[in-house]
């Protein structure tokens, strides 16, 4: 067999659509992981014991079940309720519910390694407990937990693949589509594997170049 990319020419713009619809749903649920994730955190450190548990509870469904599960469920399972929602919301859904998951742990380390004392100085002027929360607890443990929740952002991107299987035409979905059409499957596929691997580096630098951004003042002071 002879390799030869010059068949994909015609499917660019199909694989560029895949990449972009990617880019869409993963960018959408990191924003709807974080908020999950971030409430979630809030009810498992918080002194309520029915709220700690219903984050428990939370965490160990969606971090135990397949996410292909869940995904099903969602597409397939609510509609027998009556609930319909397009491919497109239900991945975006169905990601940020299972990130939420992961994400609230990242938070919640990140709020309990906060120093006690910058929370007691804060109260000591006089500070309302939710203003030290919003505005002081919850910026240092997002601050410091960049890294982790880039680490969430790679496994987004790794595990919207699985939105191909409920006909969303997204990267591996296009890639599907051009495959079936050209009868090339090692070419398209390799260049899946490629751009794959492009998205994840260019994130995880990203995400590191943030991290050393956010945190250089604390580098400063402890040098």
């Amino acid at each position: 067999m002879q390799f030869d990319l010059t068949v994909l020419l015609p499917y660019l713009g199909v694989l560029r659509d895949g990449v972009i619809l990617t880019a869409q749903a993963c960018v959408l649920a990191l924003v709807g992981s974080v908020v999950t994730g971030a409430l979630v955190a809030i009810a498992s450190t918080s002194a309520s014991k029915p709220l700690r548990r219903i984050a428990d509870v939370y965490v160990d469904i969606f971090r135990n079940v397949p996410f292909i599960v869940q995904m099903f469920f969602f597409y397939f399972g609510l509609p027998v309720l009556g609930l319909y929602i397009d491919a497109f919301t239900t991945g975006v859904v169905a990601l940020s519910i299972a990130g939420g998951a992961f994400t609230s742990n990242v938070i919640r380390s990140g709020i309990l390694a906060i120093d006690p004392g910058v929370i007691e100085a804060a109260q000591v002027f006089g500070l309302h407990k939710r203003t030290v929360f919003l505005k002081i607890v919850m910026p240092i443990a997002l601050r410091t937990s960049i890294r982790p929740l880039g680490a969430v952002l790679v496994n987004l991107i790794l595990t919207s693949s699985i939105l191909s299987t409920i006909t969303l035409n997204e990267l591996t979905g296009s890639a599907k589509i051009v495959a079936s059409d050209t009868f090339r499957p090692f070419e398209v596929y390799f260049v899946l594997l490629v751009v794959y691997a492009a998205l994840t580096w260019s994130v995880s630098l990203a995400i590191g170049a943030l991290h050393r951004r956010l945190n250089r003042d604390i580098v400063e002071v402890v040098s």
